[in-house]
């Protein structure tokens, strides 16, 4: 309800976020807390409740660590596995409810629970406003039962999430922050500096990891609540979807054509774009959608938040059909925004066409290649710089951790076009 005083679809934000890589994918916990670090250096960027101690939201999607997870599991895990963080209801009988249902819609996919884990925290660090809304944070460690590829498993958890989510949409406490096989979500209503003082696992030195990516909150088009913290399950992102009301109608508009035989009952996950979340949360819907249905993370990424591709009578003619043939399917996603994801062998940065949100960054001799929405984020020595620069408007900065390279937008596009023959598609209209 609008009072006169406040609407919250007229306000806009300005977060902080960025990301840390090892180049060559060199697991660490220096990486860690490098990135730590970084966040918490950004916490001017954030909002900060009246008292003084509940943040806007903070938080890091990480590459999975996988020897601490083996280590603290508390069963033996098999070679290939996957890992949900879950925000649960302090109501035991609500959170035994939420389990079995998830429970449930895994194994209805062919997924088995290996383990729940109680993710250890200090509540302390919470400031009472925080503390009030605090959900139970547990891990459920699962294994493909049907011993299927990568990304057909990945598909099976992406549905069985959704379908856990329409089942317990009456509990609003249950909360999937990431369930995959590759990433790991730790987020929450706390100040950067408190984030490894409340999540216990991130100061043990056993936590390694060669991604990170990282984000600070300043809620201002939706009010803070845990499950809105970011990052979201692919990507964080920092700035205003200005198109999001048509973004959302489209989706829905054109969810009966959405078709791909890797999802083959999509209908039952509808809607597959959330209209209550953030912005923010809602891009992330989509990315999830395209990423399950079997498309590369650069093309989704391209195809959601193109380039000014339409006027620029010197683009390449293969790289303005590549840009034309996305456009058929999807409407540009525009910000301003500035947004950084991993799916834990890449990690991205990109602006949006506007390219009003500053995204700077630095590679050092360590192999760490950093980028922030400043610069200067953490303490290392001009010395150690080995290159640096800027992602602009429309552009694309890539790191591949298991071939170890960085690409940059001329690079990808020169891949992303000639994967498949758009001009001849585009003849054929």
């Amino acid at each position: 309800m609008n009072t006169g005083l406040y609407s919250p679809d007229e306000f806009r934000d300005n977060c902080g976020f960025g990301l840390i890589a090892h180049v060559q994918g060199e697991m660490s916990h220096r990486l860690l807390t490098t990135a730590i670090e970084s966040l918490t250096c950004m916490t001017h960027r954030g909002g900060i409740a009246a008292d003084g101690r509940t943040g806007d939201g903070c938080g890091l999607l990480i590459r999975k660590p996988d020897t601490f997870l083996r280590a603290v599991a508390g069963v033996e895990l098999p070679t290939e596995y996957a890992i949900g963080q879950i925000f649960l209801s302090q109501d035991e009988t609500k959170a035994a409810r939420a389990r079995q249902v998830l429970e449930q819609k895994l194994n209805e996919q062919g997924l088995s629970v290996l383990t729940w884990r109680v993710v250890p925290v200090d509540r302390s660090v919470c400031g009472p406003i925080a503390d009030e809304c605090l959900p139970r944070i547990e891990q459920v460690f699962v294994e493909d039962s049907d011993c299927r590829t990568f990304y057909e498993s990945e598909v099976a958890l992406f549905t069985a999430r959704r379908l856990a989510e329409k089942a317990l949409s009456d509990d609003p406490d249950f909360y999937i922050c990431s369930l995959c096989s590759s990433v790991l979500s730790y987020k929450g209503l706390v100040m950067p500096v408190d984030l490894s003082n409340f999540y216990l696992d991130l100061a043990d030195q056993r936590f390694e990891t060669s991604i990170v990516v990282f984000h600070q909150r300043f809620s201002t088009n939706t009010l803070p609540r845990w499950p809105l913290a970011q990052p979201f399950r692919y990507l964080a992102h920092n700035g205003e979807i200005n198109t999001i009301e048509g973004n959302r109608n489209w989706a829905e508009a054109r969810t009966n054509l959405f078709n791909t035989p890797l999802i083959p009952k999509m209908e039952e996950l509808m809607p597959l774009v959330n209209r209550t979340g953030s912005d923010s949360s809602s891009l992330d819907n989509m990315l999830e959608l395209l990423l399950a249905g079997g498309m590369d993370l650069h093309r989704a990424m391209r195809m959601l938040v193109p380039p000014a591709w339409q006027n620029d009578d010197n683009m390449d003619a293969d790289l303005k059909a590549f840009y034309e043939f996305n456009s058929m399917h999807m409407e540009p996603w525009d910000g301003p925004a500035g947004l950084v994801m991993t799916n834990g062998r890449q990690a991205i940065c990109m602006l949006d066409r506007n390219g009003l949100r500053p995204a700077r960054w630095v590679m050092t001799d360590d192999g760490f290649i950093t980028i922030a929405s400043e610069t200067g984020t953490y303490n290392y020595s001009s010395e150690s710089v080995i290159a640096k620069g800027r992602v602009g408007p429309g552009e694309m900065l890539s790191i591949d951790t298991i071939l170890g390279k960085i690409e940059f937008s001329d690079d990808i596009d020169k891949r992303l076009k000639v994967a498949h023959p758009y001009k001849e598609w585009l003849d054929l209209r």
